[in-house]
């Protein structure tokens, strides 16, 4: 099989990279690395001769180009169907991926005040409307598949729906958002994870800045 590139930028800010990132270090799934970190504006000539978005993160495997962090999970799932990237039985799996398109789609209120960014120490901030609906949305659907699963993941054991709020869990950490103690439990799980580990040293080694994403 042709080796797996994924392209991504700075880990402290880039909430689309880590998705596929980390859903792919916790599956075991072989990959090669290439980190780009962001210009002015947030971006890099680079990213537009790598992907046909101009964004990262995108997976190349052989002439295959996937781009956004869902494609790029679903492409992986199926190249490694044992893997366990997406839920054994098909309820549990069409809950997963309805989560997950949500979370892909949806809470701009939250991503536009909230940056992800993992050096930030734990501060509160005034939030513009909407952000209050959109974490609690998001408390809702972490305590209903919980709850279903019994933990001590989403679906049980860690999987994409996992990876695809894992920018969240950062974000209600570093602007003090929740308050419940099984949201901050589940949280503490996903922070404890080896590839959040992982990824978060990584993050906290990096000497860019980036601006706009300092909220």
């Amino acid at each position: 099989m042709d080796e797996l590139t994924l392209y991504i930028a700075n880990k402290n800010y880039s909430s689309w990279s880590f998705r596929p990132w980390i859903a792919m270090t916790a599956a075991g799934i072989p990959f090669r690395e290439d980190l780009i970190p962001f210009g002015p504006g947030a971006t890099h000539p680079r990213f537009r001769e790598l992907s046909p978005t101009g964004r990262v993160p995108v997976l190349h495997h052989g002439s295959v180009r996937v781009w956004e962090s869902l494609a790029i999970i679903e492409y992986v799932a199926e190249l490694y169907p044992d893997a366990g990237l997406w839920p054994a039985d098909r309820e549990s799996r069409s809950m997963a991926r309805s989560i997950s398109m949500e979370m892909l789609s949806g809470f701009r209120a939250l991503r536009g005040a909230c940056p992800m960014n993992m050096r930030r120490p734990v501060k509160a901030i005034p939030l513009p409307d909407g952000v209050t609906a959109d974490v609690a949305r998001i408390e809702a659907i972490w305590r209903d598949m919980l709850q279903r699963s019994g933990g001590p993941f989403l679906f049980g054991a860690f999987s994409a729906a996992d990876a695809m709020f894992a920018p969240v869990v950062n974000r209600f950490r570093a602007y003090d958002l929740v308050r419940n103690a099984e949201t901050i439990a589940y949280m503490d799980r996903m922070r404890a994870h080896p590839a959040w580990r992982a990824w978060e040293d990584a993050a906290l080694a990096e000497p860019w800045i980036v601006p706009e994403d300092e909220a």
